[in-house]
């Protein structure tokens, strides 16, 4: 780890007092949070406020979505028999989702037999977006759909079928977590192993990541499958370990974890979502909507101000943590946590005002680091 000023300049090639105004301005976003960054294989900065710290496992919220799309590209490749069509395959079919089907062999809707894998890991499976705003996009231009029952956590599988569709697959985006979960239910299917076993055996041992899960418990309710939707709780080094695996194209170390050729789709317009950049369950910046941070950029956010990004084009690797206190409830996995600190347990957004534009959460605020942390670069 670069350990001063010097050190970031000349080995990371990074200004630390920039990354210090990058860090001032994640604490302005939200109660509980953090800011890492890699640059040209170094960690040049790692801090933390709140309750988060290295070891603490929050709920990620759908920053697990980017896992769920990774382990899919994996699937893709290690079972390619099973599913030789890749993300042009038709998933709505008694081999790969009999428990949408009715007694007779019907779908609740026929259109949902048109849906790809592709247009389930790029939300243009025609699912309405959650939320009681939902929002769907055709060909750039934006509009509100009608809100509609999502997902169930006490019968996850089926209400995530079952949730109703706005249009036909493929005629349009809408920001529906629904659409993951049952690209988590397809790879179940095809690998007999659900999605947090997976990920375990393929990305977290070769990694060597430390304690983690999902949250599975909710409620004095516990779920019986991982949410594809999201929800993964990893260390903050480990959730850096993933990303710096997809920005050496899915290597880590001389292992070929993910298909270099998935990885590579990530950040690409895709032939699943016409409608606007978001591939795969990340969101790209190839057509510059984020200003100051370069084109290469792609990353995937989650509720609370999370957010990993890649930036291929400057070799870095940023990982932004969040979060309310609700968020780092160590019931929520399970696993043991860290004492945290309770020093921003009464924390409360920054009013917006004539002289300060107040605490920026959620996208905004996570564009807006992406942004500072991208100035900090020696060009």
């Amino acid at each position: 780890m670069a350990t001063n000023a010097a050190q970031t300049r000349e080995a990371a090639g990074m200004e630390l007092p920039r990354l210090e105004q990058a860090w001032e301005f994640t604490q302005r976003c939200t109660q509980n949070g953090g800011l890492l960054v890699v640059r040209n294989g170094w960690l040049v900065f790692e801090r933390y406020f709140g309750r988060a710290s290295r070891n603490a496992n929050p709920d990620m919220a759908s920053t697990g979505k980017a896992y769920t799309s990774i382990a899919c590209g994996i699937m893709l490749q290690e079972f390619r028999d099973k599913i030789p069509d890749g993300l042009n395959t038709k998933v709505f079919t008694p081999k790969f989702l009999p428990e949408a089907f009715s007694t007779d062999g019907a779908l609740d809707d026929s259109r949902r037999g048109d849906i790809t894998l592709g247009q389930l890991l790029c939300m243009t499976g025609g699912y309405t977006g959650e939320g009681n705003s939902p929002v769907a996009v055709v060909m750039g231009k934006a509009f509100p759909l009608k809100p509609v029952p999502g997902q169930n956590i006490r019968d996850l599988d089926m209400s995530s079928l079952r949730c109703a569709m706005w249009t036909n697959a493929g005629a349009g985006y809408s920001y529906s977590s629904t659409e993951p979960h049952i690209a988590s239910m397809v790879l179940r299917r095809i690998t007999g192993m659900d999605l947090q076993e997976y990920i375990n055996e393929r990305l977290a041992k070769p990694m060597a990541w430390g304690a983690w899960g999902y949250c599975l418990h909710r409620g004095g309710f516990t779920m019986p499958h991982a949410n594809g939707a999201g929800s993964i709780a990893v260390h903050a080094t480990d959730a850096l370990r993933f990303g710096y695996c997809l920005l050496r194209d899915g290597k880590w170390g001389e292992k070929q974890l993910v298909p270099a050729d998935y990885v590579a789709r990530c950040n690409k317009m895709s032939p699943h979502n016409p409608h606007c950049p978001y591939t795969l369950m990340f969101e790209r910046n190839s057509d510059g909507h984020v200003a100051g941070a370069p084109r290469a950029a792609y990353w995937k956010s989650g509720a609370g101000g999370f957010a990993l990004i890649i930036v291929p084009s400057l070799d870095l690797v940023i990982y932004k943590m969040g979060g309310n206190n609700g968020q780092y409830d160590p019931s929520l996995t399970g696993l043991s946590q860290p004492e945290p600190s309770h020093a921003r347990d009464d924390w409360k957004p920054i009013p917006r005002t004539p002289f300060h534009e107040g605490s920026m959460g959620g996208d905004d605020g996570i564009r807006r680091v992406l942004e500072m942390v991208c100035a900090a670069v020696r060009e």
